[in-house]
């Protein structure tokens, strides 16, 4: 009944038998206790997973594998990964079930680097698990989060050793993979390669080439979808859309949007009014994206909003951003980045003041930002920056590095955009700070460490700002290297001077 009622639509159900099993005195096995904790993680219910973990001690069943992996599964999805690994430190012998869980956890909880070290831990380790195709399946998602092409390729090797190259849901997501990584051709060459192509395969190539820059493709990709008889779902009008904002293809995605509903019978979500209300925000459109957002047939989420927020920042429009930063306040969504776009916008502006009305607001409610991060992979080793970052063995050599390139991209007409720092401070401080960010420690690094016109592959978990963008889009003309940057919520390919996003970003 426990099991039953832990697969239902009540899973609390089973959670309140479980507990009168206990009071009547019925002893519970790893087997109830197991479908006791599947019913929190269907509630999310932390606490009641927590009463069941104490049970397992007292029963004395703290040595089962497949009870602890369901402990594991419960507090990752919970946002709990430091009590994920000690579970998962203390399991006596791990199968690689367990190692899988361990993975997602690290993927789910943004520590990507560690879930792909996993890989060969779990290889090397006393228990000698072996990868399956779920393993490789989450470090294909992890590679994609990381821009980590090489250790995404060693993956994909291994999936043809093991003869797992057959499965879709592998194949699409190589497609996936290869597409965030900027290797379109060898995406498509999977694509080509995928027997049956589902709706998900056709999806994930569109939005491969969405996010690629190359949204007129993206648009011939879904017609010639359509014209095979592949109905079209919500994933691949997310991908249609994102072409066209990508792309700034107004007319066309105003178009795709009307026939989802009219043509296909699929009512926009969330996700589809943020495609549109980024690609109205991308062309200065703002009032029109503000007006869609209040026409929405479902209720905006905080993303919408702050999709608008960040155009709001693009093009400097004080007032909308203060009405944005407002109705995120009335969600209780606001966060660190929220403030820190409305900064930006007030900074641009040049309102002092209200910049430091805002950071004194954010101090008396101990609202903490996010340090920006950058990574790249070389030779199969992810390496972290941070914004003026000593602890990278070859310190020095970077910062030399990084030196000559400001001084090379300055003779070819860099200028430094002053107003991506948000501090009150003069030219001179403002300018020092802006040429050691992440990402430009990153890509030195890159320069050092690799042969000419080598393709470098950057990750940030925050949005690049305005001057960091400018510099990369200079830089990869001046040094004749592509460079893939994937921040935050957008894919970035510089090339010859020139960006994927069209600069409407």
């Amino acid at each position: 009944m426990i099991r039953a009622c832990s697969m239902s639509d009540s899973p609390r159900k089973g959670l309140l038998l479980y507990r009168d099993m206990r009071r009547r005195g019925i002893a519970a096995d790893p087997l109830s206790a197991s479908f006791a904790v599947k019913s929190c993680i269907r509630l999310l219910y932390l606490l009641g997973g927590v009463q069941v973990h104490c049970n397992i001690f007292k029963d004395g069943h703290q040595w089962d594998t497949l009870l602890l992996t369901a402990l594991m599964d419960l507090y990752s999805q919970c946002q709990s990964g430091g009590d994920a690994c000690k579970v998962f430190d203390e399991m006596p012998q791990r199968d690689t079930v367990a190692w899988n869980v361990m993975i997602s956890c690290c993927v789910r909880n943004n520590r990507t680097r560690d879930a792909l070290s996993l890989f060969d831990v779990m290889q090397r380790s006393s228990d000698k698990c072996e990868p399956d195709d779920v393993t490789c399946l989450l470090l294909l998602q992890a590679c994609a989060h990381l821009n980590a092409l090489e250790f995404g390729e060693r993956i994909h090797g291994y999936i043809t050793e093991r003869g797992y190259g057959d499965a879709p849901n592998l194949s699409n997501a190589l497609i996936s993979m290869y597409s965030r990584c900027g290797c379109l051709e060898k995406a498509y060459e999977i694509f080509k390669r995928t027997g049956n192509k589902s709706v998900v395969s056709w999806s994930a190539m569109i939005s491969g080439l969405a996010m690629n820059g190359y949204g007129r493709e993206a648009l011939e990709a879904f017609e010639e979808m359509l014209r095979i008889g592949i109905q079209p779902d919500d994933q691949t009008f997310t991908g249609v859309l994102s072409a066209c904002s990508h792309s700034g293809m107004v007319d066309e995605g105003m178009s795709v949007f009307d026939r989802m509903n009219r043509e296909f019978g699929i009512t926009p979500n969330v996700h589809h009014y943020g495609c549109m209300v980024d690609l109205l925000g991308r062309v200065g459109l703002l009032d029109k994206a503000y007006q869609l957002i209040m026409s929405m047939v479902v209720k905006p989420d905080s993303t919408i909003w702050r999709t608008l927020l960040g155009a709001c920042r693009i093009h400097g429009h004080v007032t909308l951003g203060e009405q944005v930063i407002g109705h995120l306040i009335e969600l209780k969504a606001q966060e660190a980045g929220d403030y820190v776009l409305l900064l930006n916008i007030y900074s641009s502006a040049g309102h002092w003041e209200k910049v430091a009305e805002v950071r004194k607001l954010m101090k008396d409610k101990a609202i903490q930002t996010t340090p920006g991060c950058s990574t790249i992979e070389l030779k199969g080793v992810v390496h972290e920056f941070v914004v003026d970052d000593s602890s990278h063995s070859k310190n020095r050599l970077i910062y030399e590095k990084l030196d000559e390139i400001n001084h090379q991209l300055r003779i070819a007409g860099y200028v430094v955009e002053l107003s991506s720092e948000l501090h009150k401070m003069n030219d001179k401080e403002k300018g020092y700070v802006l040429s050691h960010h992440s990402e430009k420690l990153a890509v030195a690094f890159g320069v050092l460490a690799t042969p000419p016109a080598t393709t470098l592959r950057v990750a940030s978990n925050i949005r690049i700002c305005v001057d960091c963008h400018n510099f990369l889009k200079l830089f990869s003309g001046v040094y004749n290297r592509d460079v893939f940057l994937r921040d935050h919520n957008r894919f970035h390919h510089f090339r010859g001077g020139h960006c994927s996003c069209n600069d409407h970003w």
